[in-house]
């Protein structure tokens, strides 16, 4: 059976990339393949069978002495500890391919030139725009940045453009130049994986080349979800409360166009958010942190779920959630959204960032008879069981190892399940 490697920094569901990594990685396992992980220790994570080859643990939000600080500095560049548990990995298994998803300050990528050296095809998914921007964001306190894109990076430092700090701006730009001269992800790299066009287009014009880069859409189970066609009387956001996120965006839209919104999630600007909300506690209702079945049944009764980014989204998983729900979207027109919200059909495109447009567009939506919203809720269901399944994600990322002299031993293969 063809044997797979996966890596990525957390070996718990911390965000959606880390949710990708281990479904991807159980998805081959179910396959028949056999598998294997390397990830940083951490306290929350999952067990594993691998995890004395799991790197110590780094958490820039801790407080460190100086000569740790400046230990995590070097490893956020290029960490020998990681290339030495790797090398040790794989003295006891070796992999077909390998699979890389977020290792960028953690691992880092000093785990590539050795796979590399050792013959194993290298593919990474791109779940956000590192391997672009050194920020992963490409937005600042100016806002959306690609001053970079030239090769200056000393803009990094000038804009603060990591966490508004200039010392850990300075360590970034840093690590972003070593990066780029020895091009240790460009050279090791046998393919990138897109998950939408926009991260595709956008990393060839920031230089990397067509070839290189695969274009495979994330999935979702749909038959997780139960479609509730029927529409509420409220519209519901489900995600980070972070200003970036477009989270005061939709409270202001909301309260302008006089509807009700449920606000799903926790996140650094949750205390701002509330507060834009003030007065308008019968109408902006704020649900904390849910998940699984208490979550599914809020989308479901919700009229449309609003996606309101101020910044480059890659796809986001909530769209697909919300469509196998039965709910249409609306959503800010940025990034790889525009992609997935087809306008007038499965929801309603509006400017990023444009409070007037999103509160013209609730309103519209409220006053629009339950009739056409459930069929547009219809036509995403549709949408999503069609185009975002799993079974196509196997197929191409099985297409996309194969062409890279992997034997999948594809007959036989079965569903993604």
């Amino acid at each position: 059976m063809p044997k797979l490697l996966s890596l990525n920094t957390y070996h718990y569901r911390r965000g959606g990339s880390d949710v990708v990594f281990f479904e991807h990685e159980a998805m081959f396992r179910r396959l028949g393949w056999d598998t294997a992980v390397m990830t940083m220790h951490h306290p929350r994570n999952e067990p594993s069978p691998w995890s004395e080859f799991f790197v110590d643990e780094i958490e820039f939000g801790h407080e460190y002495g100086l000569v740790n600080k400046l230990a995590m500095a070097g490893k956020v560049i290029y960490s020998l500890e990681a290339r030495n548990k790797l090398d040790k990995l794989l003295q006891h298994f070796k992999p077909d391919v390998a699979h890389a998803h977020c290792i960028y300050h953690h691992l880092s990528p000093s785990v590539l030139p050795l796979l590399k050296e050792r013959g194993i095809p290298v593919v990474m998914t791109s779940h956000d725009l590192k391997l672009a921007c050194p920020s992963y964001k490409m937005v600042n306190r100016t806002g959306i940045c690609e001053r970079c894109k030239g090769g200056n990076l000393l803009n990094v430092i000038r804009y603060r453009c990591v966490r508004d700090s200039l010392p850990v701006s300075a360590l970034i730009a840093l690590e972003s130049g070593i990066h780029r001269l020895f091009g240790l992800y460009r050279k090791n790299l046998d393919r990138v994986v897109a998950p939408s066009h926009f991260m595709r287009d956008k990393l060839i014009e920031w230089g990397w080349s067509p070839q290189q880069i695969v274009y495979i859409p994330n999935y979702v189970h749909v038959e997780r979800f139960t479609p509730n066609y029927a529409p509420g009387d409220y519209f519901v956001y489900f995600g980070r409360l972070q200003l970036d996120k477009g989270v005061a965006t939709v409270v202001r839209a909301a309260i302008q166009a006089g509807v009700k919104l449920h606000m799903v999630g926790t996140g650094p600007d949750e205390a701002f958010v509330r507060q834009l909300a003030d007065g308008h506690e019968d109408r902006v209702i704020f649900h904390g942190y849910q998940q699984g079945e208490a979550l599914r049944a809020i989308i479901g009764q919700a009229r449309a779920a609003i996606l309101a980014s101020e910044i480059y989204e890659n796809a986001p998983m909530s769209v697909l959630e919300a469509y196998a729900s039965g709910k249409p979207v609306i959503g800010a027109r940025i990034g790889g959204i525009p992609e997935m919200v087809r306008d007038g059909e499965t929801g309603a495109l509006f400017e990023s960032g444009n409070v007037e447009e999103l509160a013209g567009l609730m309103r519209q939506f409220a006053d629009m008879s339950d009739n056409a919203v459930a069929e547009m809720g219809k036509v995403a269901r549709d949408y999503v069981t069609q185009t975002f399944t799993a079974d196509r994600y196997l197929s191409e990322m099985l297409a996309l190892y194969a062409s890279l002299g992997v034997k999948t031993n594809r007959m036989g293969e079965g569903r993604a399940g």
